[in-house]
């Protein structure tokens, strides 16, 4: 039985993104004191007294606005759809609103549980100031604090009990939650305690693949494209994408994590706040990842900017993709230019595939999961060390280092990404190391994967 959703919605700023942080313990999104942050849905993992679900955090819910706004709004409206459980956030200072009262509207043709939770009740003073929200026909409100973690624990009671009374439980998943607990116990484990939330870290299998490039390049719609959902807000305005998301798909390859990260721009133009954060989301996400695919926009070129986030997944240790998104908007003269900048530009990436696409329709989309598929092999892969000083043997007879350096022994020290070691009676000059490099890619068809070489002076 698939796992309960409780989704967050609201109108801007009520402190929609805040409750989901306090709900599992960590800053999974990003919150700043003024509407309009968050525009995708964000979904993680969530435990209270030992049950497990998915907490859906949404961009506020407008009746009316821009293009962007009306888009955020779709998004919210689907994480209703999915929701087993609805949170309604209303800002208990502001009190409620026009756009409020067309959310409880909403909510109530649904038909599905939904919680009023008055927020920013910081202290009991204020709690009088709840009753007014009664107007917007649902229930009486739970009044909680947020930021400070007050009546979280009462709410989130409250939303287990629904759950359970929706029978979203099977027998074997409380078998395998009370067997969880038992474990956990033993081991001296931390327990959840009343009063407040902890947060379960997710722990999907699969293939973590992030998409990142420079702002408005396409990667929410390649991400959309890949997952064959809206779940990413696709807008022509730069920056729409402002945290990571990401979501589970079942492919040829198995599990593939795919996360979709905000675009990436040079250090010396990012503010500080929401732009500042989504750049750390993006590098995480970066760091944490099994291959990344970098979306070029084709109509620009590879850009100054895009060698600079080559070079920063490099540095990572990271498989790369290449991607050339747009590609149907040049003429045969500007294709070969593009080639051409990726092959003089990029150049230190080495055998990177390089796979042109048009994310919007979906033309060649295809082909990136066998891409991936190599790749990721290749980061993952072992080889034996009798293969490994072989290849060696063998170049070091073509070609010898200069002042009688040679390497004596070596051996993969370890995977993601492949790392070799080099045990020699010399040190080795950079581009005999380059070179020793290229020929191990070579013999196990490692391409475009990072190898890292390290070397030993006998007797160290």
């Amino acid at each position: 039985m698939a796992t309960p959703v409780v989704a967050i919605v609201g109108r801007p700023n009520v402190g929609k993104s805040t409750l989901l942080n306090r709900v599992i313990g960590r800053r999974a999104a990003i919150v700043e004191q003024r509407p309009g942050v968050t525009r995708d849905r964000k979904d993680v993992d969530a435990d209270w007294l030992g049950r497990h679900f998915r907490l859906v955090d949404t961009g506020g819910w407008m009746a009316r606005g821009s293009d962007l706004d009306e888009k955020v709004s779709a998004q919210s409206e689907r994480a209703i759809a999915d929701a087993d459980v609805v949170l309604l956030v209303v800002d208990v200072v502001t009190g409620a609103t026009d756009d409020d009262a067309r959310v409880a509207e909403l909510l109530r043709r649904t038909g599905k549980p939904v919680l009023l939770v008055a927020n920013k009740v910081d202290d009991a003073g204020r709690e009088n100031q709840m009753w007014d929200l009664m107007s917007l026909g649902l229930g009486e409100p739970f009044p909680v604090s947020a930021l400070h973690g007050r009546g979280t624990g009462d709410l989130l009671d409250r939303v287990v009990e629904l759950l359970e009374a929706a029978g979203v439980w099977s027998d074997d998943t409380e078998e395998a939650e009370a067997a969880a607990e038992l474990v956990s116990d033993r081991r001296g484990g931390e327990g959840t305690e009343r009063g407040g939330a902890e947060g379960v870290a997710s722990s999907e299998a699969g293939t973590a693949v992030a998409i990142v490039g420079r702002p408005n390049v396409g990667k929410s719609t390649l991400f959309n494209r890949l997952t064959g959902d809206e779940r990413s807000v696709v807008h022509d305005l730069p920056g729409t994408t402002r945290d990571t998301v990401d979501t589970v798909i079942e492919t040829e390859l198995g599990p593939v994590r795919l996360v979709d990260t905000a675009g990436m721009r040079r250090r010396a133009k990012i503010g500080e706040g929401t732009e500042y954060y989504s750049l750390v989301r993006a590098l995480q996400a970066v760091d944490e990842a099994d291959v990344a695919l970098l979306v070029i926009d084709a109509t620009e070129g590879v850009t100054g900017q895009d060698q600079r986030l080559a070079e920063r997944i490099d540095a990572a240790g990271c498989p790369i993709v290449l991607v050339l998104n747009k590609w149907e908007l040049l003429d045969a003269e500007g294709r070969a230019d593009l080639r051409w900048q990726v092959s003089d530009k990029l150049r230190f990436v080495g055998d990177a595939p390089v796979l042109p696409v048009t994310a919007l329709s979906g033309r060649g989309v295809h082909k990136l999961f066998p891409a991936l598929a190599t790749s990721v092999d290749a980061y993952h892969r072992r080889i034996p060390t009798s293969r490994v000083n072989a290849v060696l043997r063998d170049a070091q007879a073509a070609h010898a280092a200069p002042g009688g350096a040679r390497v004596l022994y070596a051996t993969q020290g370890a995977a993601e990404p492949p790392t070799f070691t080099l045990f020699v009676n010399r040190e080795l000059p950079r581009t005999y190391l380059r070179y020793l490099e290229r020929k191990l890619r070579e013999a196990f068809d490692l391409g475009a994967t990072p190898v890292k070489l390290r070397v030993r002076r006998r007797g160290e």
